[in-house]
C-alpha cells in the first residue's frame, strides 16, 4: 500500500489528550525520575554486595545473598539482593505520599523475604528427608519469578486502579485449548531437552556468542518452540475455518480528535476497502471535540467517497471511550469495525477480516499494524510488530488465550459488542478491556495474520514516551478492572494463564534495566568467587533469546529486509524497558492495600465456544 504521508505531516499529530494520563490513576512523572531511581538502586545494590563481600555475614548467609538454608551448586546472580534493592529504590521514587511508599516498601520486602524463608524451609525439609538439598540455581530462578509476580500483585493491591467491573463469564470449551497446550508443551520440552543435552557444534557456537546463553539452551528454546507450534496451528485453523465468500453489512466507527492532517486519507482508504468488499458499508466519524479542521476535511472526503455511506457525529465529552460508545449506539449492522483516525487500511482488510465471522465462535478479529516507514522509530517498530502481532498473537489465538486486539483496527460481532457494555472510560487499555470481556462471554478473539494495515508510529521521543506510558499502564488497569477472570472459579486460558503471565512479564520488563546494572556490578565486584556470574546467561535472556524469536517472526511474516533493523530493535527494546519502569512509577501508591475482592456472581452465558 502506498502511504501518502510524509514525516513532516506525521509530526502534526496531537498526541496529548485526556486519555494520556487518566485522572486519579496516573501521576505526572519527570523524565529525571528514572535516572534518580536507578542511581539509588545502584547505591543500595553496591552497599549490600560490599557488605556480603566482606565475609562478615558468611555465618548467616554463606551464599552471600539473602539465602537462609544450605544448597548445592552455584547461582549466577544474587537475585534476592537485586529484588530487595529494586523494591526499596522503587518505593523511594514512586508516586504517592511518603508514608504510603514507606508502607509499600516494607510490605514488599517483608513478603518477599518471608516467601524466600519458606522456600529455604522446604529445602531444609527436603535435605532432612533425602540427605541432599536441591540445586541453588533452581530455587533462585523461582525466587526471581516470585519477586516479579509479587511486585505486580502489590501494585494492583496498593496502586490506584480502576474499579472492578462485573463481568459476564460464559461457558468455555476448554478441552481443545488445554489439549493443544499440553501436546505442544510436551513436544517443545522434548525438542529443547534434546538440543540442551546435545553436542552439536552449532549449539556450542550459539552458546559462545550468548544467543543461547550459559543457563542452558533447552531453557531458552522451550517457549519459542511452544509458540511456533501454536502459530502453525493458528495458520491452519484460519485457512480451514474462514469462508472466502462470506459477507455481511458492516458499520465502521472512527473516533477523531484533531486529525486534520490524516483524516481524509483514512476515509479514502476505507472507501477503497468498501469497494473491494462489495457489501454495504456504513461509516460514522465521531468528532470528539476537535479544535482544528477535522470536521470540514472529513465531510469533504465523505462527499467524494463512492462505495460507502458516511456521516459525522459530534461527541462533546472528551475521551476516546465516550466517542466509541456513541459510535456503538449508532452502529446498525451485524459487524462493527473500530478504526483509529490515524490508521490506513488496505483494500482487502475488510474482506479478509469479515471472512472469519463465518465461524460462529469468532467475536473479535484483529490484524497486524504495520508502521508507515520513514521516521526514526519505524524500522524498530516493524520488528516489534512482527514479533508481537505477527507471531505471538496468532499463537495465542490458537489457545483461546488472546487478551487484547489493538483498537487501531478491531472487528467485532455487533451483538456481543452491544451487550457486553460500554468501552471503559477514565483508564488506559479500553480496547484490550473490550476484546477481553467479549472473549470471556464465550467468543473467540483472534488475530488474522493476513490483515495488515498501516498505523501511527510516534516520530518524536515525547510522543513515544506518552504512547508507551499509556500502553504499559494498561496491563494493570485492565487486570484490575477484569479481576474476576483471575479470581473466579471459571477456568479460562486467558484468565488463569495469559493475563497473570502478562502481569509477570510487565514487572520483568520494568526491572530489566536494573538487573542489567546489577549483573555488571556483581561481575566486577566478584563478591563470591565460588559463584561467578555467567555473563552469557544475562545476555541470552536480555538479548539472545529475543533475537532468535525476532528472526523467526520476521521470516515467517515474509519481511526478510527487517533483519537489517535488528540492531535498532535491540536499542528499541531497551527504551521500551525504560518506559515500562517509568510507567509503573506513574501509578499512585495508596496507604491502604486492597486485596482482589471475591468475584461477583457472574452470569453464565448460553454462548459457548
Amino acid at each position: 500500500m502506498t502511504i501518502p504521508l510524509t514525516s513532516d505531516s506525521r509530526r502534526e499529530a496531537q498526541f496529548g489528550s485526556v486519555d494520556s494520563r487518566p485522572r486519579g490513576l496516573a501521576a505526572s512523572v519527570s523524565p529525571l525520575r528514572v535516572p534518580a531511581m536507578l542511581l539509588t538502586f545502584c547505591l543500595l545494590a553496591l552497599l549490600q554486595l560490599w557488605a556480603f563481600g566482606t565475609g562478615r555475614f558468611d555465618w548467616l548467609f554463606p551464599q552471600r545473598d539473602y539465602i537462609f538454608a544450605p544448597y548445592t551448586g552455584q547461582h549466577s546472580i544474587a537475585i534476592r539482593t537485586y529484588i530487595v534493592s529494586f523494591y526499596i529504590a522503587f518505593a523511594c521514587f514512586g508516586s504517592g505520599s511518603a508514608v504510603a511508599r514507606l508502607l509499600f516498601a516494607f510490605d514488599l520486602v517483608l513478603r518477599f523475604l518471608l516467601i524466600c524463608c519458606l522456600l529455604d524451609l522446604l529445602n531444609t525439609i527436603f535435605l532432612s528427608l533425602f540427605g541432599d538439598p536441591y540445586a541453588l540455581a533452581v530455587v533462585q530462578i523461582i525466587a526471581g519469578l516470585i519477586g516479579f509476580g509479587l511486585f505486580s500483585l502489590m501494585l494492583l493491591e496498593r496502586g490506584s486502579m480502576p474499579e472492578k467491573a462485573d463481568m459476564e463469564i460464559g461457558e468455555h470449551e476448554n478441552l481443545r485449548p488445554v489439549l493443544r497446550l499440553a501436546a505442544t508443551a510436551v513436544i517443545a520440552a522434548a525438542l529443547s531437552g534434546f538440543v540442551g543435552y546435545s553436542d552439536f557444534a552449532v549449539v556450542k557456537g550459539l552458546r559462545d556468542i550468548t544467543l543461547l546463553g550459559g543457563i542452558g539452551p533447552g531453557v531458552l528454546l522451550f517457549l519459542p518452540l511452544l509458540f511456533f507450534q501454536l502459530y502453525l496451528i493458528s495458520m491452519i485453523e484460519r485457512r480451514l475455518d474462514a469462508e472466502d465468500d462470506f459477507r455481511s453489512p458492516v458499520s465502521i466507527i472512527v473516533p477523531a480528535f484533531n486529525e486534520r492532517y490524516i483524516i481524509a486519507e483514512t476515509i479514502r482508504h476505507i472507501d477503497a476497502a468498501a469497494r473491494h468488499y462489495g457489501e454495504t458499508v456504513e461509516l460514522i466519524i465521531l468528532d470528539n471535540g476537535s479544535t482544528d479542521e477535522t470536521e470540514a476535511v472529513a465531510r469533504q472526503a465523505i462527499a467524494e467517497a463512492t462505495a460507502l455511506q458516511g456521516r459525522i457525529i459530534h461527541v462533546a465529552k472528551s475521551g476516546k471511550a465516550h466517542a466509541l460508545n456513541r459510535g456503538i449506539a449508532e452502529a446498525s449492522h451485524p459487524i462493527t469495525i473500530r478504526i483509529d483516525a490515524d490508521t490506513l487500511i488496505a483494500p482487502d482488510n475488510i474482506t479478509l477480516a469479515v471472512q472469519n465471522f463465518s465461524d460462529a465462535e469468532i467475536g473479535v478479529v484483529g490484524g497486524i499494524p504495520m508502521p508507515p516507514g520513514g521516521a526514526m522509530f519505524d524500522r524498530a517498530r516493524l520488528v516489534e510488530v512482527l514479533v508481537k502481532h505477527g507471531y505471538y498473537s496468532p499463537a495465542l489465538s490458537a489457545l483461546w488465550g488472546l487478551v487484547g486486539v489493538p483498537g487501531m483496527f478491531a472487528v467485532y460481532r455487533t451483538e456481543p459488542l452491544k451487550s457486553v457494555g460500554e468501552f471503559a472510560s477514565g483508564m488506559n487499555g479500553e480496547d484490550t478491556d473490550m476484546s477481553l470481556r467479549i472473549g470471556e462471554m464465550g467468543y473467540r478473539a483472534i488475530v488474522d495474520h493476513r490483515v495488515r494495515y498501516v498505523s501511527e508510529v510516534p516520530t518524536s521521543f515525547a510522543h513515544l514516551r506518552e504512547q508507551r506510558l499509556r500502553w504499559f499502564r494498561s496491563v494493570y488497569h485492565v487486570s484490575s478492572r477484569c479481576q474476576d477472570i483471575i479470581t473466579s472459579s471459571s477456568m479460562t486460558i486467558r484468565g488463569k494463564l495469559v493475563l497473570p503471565y502478562m502481569l509477570l512479564n510487565s514487572a520483568r520488563r520494568a526491572m530489566m534495566v536494573p538487573i542489567l546494572l546489577f549483573g555488571i556490578f556483581q561481575f566486577f565486584t566478584d563478591t563470591d568467587p565460588t559463584s561467578p556470574l555467567v555473563w552469557q546467561a544475562i545476555a541470552a535472556v536480555l538479548i539472545g533469546a529475543p533475537m532468535l524469536v525476532a528472526v523467526a517472526a520476521i521470516l515467517i511474516n515474509g519481511k526478510p529486509a527487517a533483519l537489517l533493523a535488528l540492531p535498532e530493535y535491540i536499542l528499541f527494546r531497551a527504551m521500551r524497558a525504560w518506559f515500562t519502569l517509568e510507567s509503573v512509577l506513574t501509578i499512585p501508591i495508596n496507604r491502604k492495600a486492597k486485596s482482589f475482592r471475591q468475584p461477583s456472581l457472574s452470569t453464565q452465558s448460553d454462548t459457548s465456544s
